[in-house]
């Protein structure tokens, strides 16, 4: 069928989101992804697959957010070429180069050809998503240089900071240009936590899957292991029974809400109220033992399966998380009136780190740093899936950008998370918590498409024979809101970073892979 004006066939994918999925010419590529920008649409993800086995080439893909919903379009890589879509999409760039690193796929006309993903772990003539690579060769080392971009003038210094961190965080690089303490340029390099999590998904069964899913960014289980869960059963013609579906809306938004009970403690910390950390790590901690004592694990890893769910709630569970759920509610509302009313703590927060919000527009920053910047989008108001559909599902938006809006944001979607677990309570269907994973067809193609609490995620997923994953890419938020922490510190000083980049809080196993 013919989708809004776009002119190719467009098929609907089977599946609890509104997705659809062409294959295309490059010209029609780039037509589109022009038409959806102009109209307000934005870059999802862009990612590539290997079909040389069964004589299809390269391929690859771009979803794209439009009026009805997702479109994915397809791409063939003819020559290993394909056209360029970060002069309509800044937030393609690195994607971009991700895809050359794995694939040797070169997007035609691109500016930034600078490898991305790729360290000193493989040579530049090999391409580890390619059908052909041995996941068990090795390589001997080699100098790893990458060419950042030089920042010249009187006065300009250079300071290195990572991949290696004071705390236990993941590694990233940002190389800081300087005048005094003020910022004139930050460049990251991120990539040192790739693990070959796609490659190891190739080498597994759609149920094995799941739990890999949840392990991709430690943070967004839930968020990861329902997109997962949701392109296997969009891909096997498999619906979920609806208190599964109940529940694993339950479960995203207790994982909305510890994290960000987490980051509200530690802005304040970066900030200088220690007592914000001290309030909110309590807080937290009680959340995550209930979390532990009625679903098996702090962080909800291995609750959510293809099919459903592995646990269920029982009446005294549900009274115990309406008592916690009470209980939080009126402690982060005293907490939010100290914050509100601390000259310091707001003096540190308001213009700090600021993404106006047609540069949040036009770099496609995406999730809970997005609504703090005027972007109106959330999952589960545009496109809301069961049970989210029963809820009018309020959203936060703020137009300042800035660590005071972000700080805001969060403690606005803690109420309204809240206030969702008690109608998802109080609406629990009766019924059954799983179904039975049958038989995927060979070549199924699933989108599953979550709005997680960084913002949404999404899973692509080819199944292979025997239930066997033929390609998986895992796409997290923080693949758009990273370039965009480099423009938000122009400007300030350099020890306002650390603050900057916590009210942002991005993925670095979520983005590396």
């Amino acid at each position: 069928m013919r989708l809004e004006d776009f002119s190719f066939e467009t098929t609907r994918l089977p599946g609890a989101m509104p997705v659809w999925t062409a294959r295309v010419e490059g010209e029609a590529w780039l037509t589109a992804c022009r038409q959806v920008r102009e109209k307000g649409g934005r870059l999802v993800a862009l990612w590539g697959a290997d079909h040389t086995e069964r004589g299809a080439g390269y391929t690859v893909y771009a979803a794209l957010t439009i009026r009805s919903g997702l479109l994915v379009i397809a791409v063939a890589a003819e020559g290993e070429r394909y056209p360029d879509i970060s002069d309509v999409f800044p937030a393609a760039n690195r994607m971009q180069r991700a895809v050359r690193d794995l694939y040797g796929l070169t997007a035609e006309g691109a500016s930034d050809t600078r490898k991305w993903l790729r360290h000193a772990a493989w040579p530049e003539d090999v391409f580890p998503l390619r059908k052909s690579f041995d996941a068990r060769q090795t390589f001997p080392g080699c100098a790893d240089r990458y060419p950042f971009v030089e920042v010249g003038g009187e006065g300009v210094h250079e300071i290195p900071v990572g991949p290696v961190h004071a705390g236990t965080i993941e590694p990233g690089h940002f190389r800081f240009s300087i005048v005094g303490e003020g910022i004139l340029r930050l460049e990251e390099r991120l990539g040192y936590k790739h693990k070959g999590i796609e490659k190891r998904f190739e080498a597994m069964r759609l149920a094995e899957g799941a739990k890999l899913a949840g392990r991709i960014s430690g943070d967004s289980t839930v968020a990861y292991a329902w997109a997962y869960a949701m392109a296997v059963e969009g891909a096997a013609g498999l619906a979920p029974p609806p208190r599964a579906l109940w529940l694993r809306a339950l479960l995203l938004e207790r994982e909305r809400i510890g994290q960000h009970l987490w980051d509200l403690g530690f802005l304040g910390n970066d900030a200088g109220l220690a007592f914000g950390l001290a309030q909110f790590s309590r807080l937290r901690e009680d959340w995550l033992r209930t979390s532990h004592a009625l679903f098996g694990h702090r962080y909800l890893m291995d609750a959510i399966v293809p099919g459903g769910v592995a646990r269920d709630v029982r009446a005294e569970s549900i009274a115990h998380m309406r008592s916690e759920a009470e209980a939080i509610g009126a402690a982060v509302a005293t907490l939010k009136k100290i914050y509100d009313e601390h000259a310091g703590l707001q003096d540190r927060f308001i213009g700090c780190g600021r993404v106006k919000p047609d540069l949040a527009d036009r770099l496609g920053l995406t999730g809970l740093a997005g609504r703090a910047s005027a972007v109106a989008w959330d999952l589960r108001v545009q496109f809301p899936a069961v049970p989210y559909d029963a809820f009018d599902v309020r959203m936060t938006t703020h137009r300042n950008g800035d660590v005071a809006a972000r700080v805001t944001v969060r403690f606005e979607e803690i109420a309204e998370s809240l206030r969702l677990i008690d109608g998802i309570l109080s609406g629990l269907p009766e019924g059954e918590i799983a179904a039975t994973l049958p038989e995927a067809p060979a070549d199924a193609f699933g989108i599953g498409w979550v709005e997680g609490w960084r913002g949404e995620v999404l899973i692509a997923l080819e199944t292979g024979t025997g239930n066997r994953i033929r390609r998986l890419h895992a796409h997290d938020p923080s693949w758009q809101n990273w370039p965009l922490l480099e423009r938000a510190v122009l400007g300030n000083i350099v020890p306002d970073f650390p603050l900057i980049n916590k009210s942002f809080n991005l993925s670095y196993s979520g983005h590396d892979l």
